[in-house]
């Protein structure tokens, strides 16, 4: 079930790992993140590198794990993508974080595509969604550009850190679509 490493065009996926605990801290600290994806920012390096090493434990649970973003340009880790909530063999949900420093450049979009096609091609999944905060157009323009399907609105959907409600919008492509696009070259 391990994704080892997988190379895009222009990025890098890999296990996270602790040495990259500095970058995320760059963008895992800042107010315009984590609130965005249903995370306190974090207030210290501590923090990041904790819950790099929570996610690193994911696979203990039968979780596939947590991927860092590495751009090849830079060499550097600009975010995270993963698949969660995973049940074998049935259904998962994409998440994803990219530093703000690169948003506007498709590498949220990048990442999710292969993480996708992961999901079907190797991990047999039948579904994959992806959810985000109906205030969080950028996520959901992704969802849109990775042909998602908008399933509609979950109201109340998610309890923030700080006990805020709020609604979801839902996304969602099944093995079938997946497929059908592979096989009429209308995937990427």
């Amino acid at each position: 079930m391990n994704l080892d490493f997988i190379e895009t065009p222009r990025l890098i996926l890999r296990e996270i790992e602790l040495i990259d605990a500095y970058d995320m801290y760059e963008y895992a600290r800042l107010d315009n993140v984590g609130p965005t994806a249903g995370w306190q920012p974090h207030s210290s390096l501590s923090e990041t590198k904790a819950t790099i090493k929570l996610f690193q434990s994911k696979k203990k649970y039968g979780q596939p794990g947590v991927y860092a973003i590495i751009l090849k340009e830079e060499n550097k880790m600009i975010g995270t993508v993963e698949l969660h909530t995973y049940t074998k063999d049935f259904k998962a949900e994409l998440g994803y974080t990219i530093n703000p420093r690169y948003w506007g450049n498709g590498y949220a979009l990048e990442a999710s595509k292969y993480i996708i096609r992961w999901g079907f091609e190797v991990l047999g999944l039948k579904r994959i969604e992806c959810t985000t905060f109906t205030s969080n157009q950028q996520s959901s323009r992704v969802c849109e550009k990775l042909g998602l399907t908008y399933e509609g609105r979950r109201k109340k959907g998610y309890l923030l850190y700080d006990g805020s409600l709020h609604d979801l919008e839902c996304f969602a492509i099944t093995d079938d679509e997946y497929f059908f696009r592979i096989y009429n070259n209308t995937w990427w």
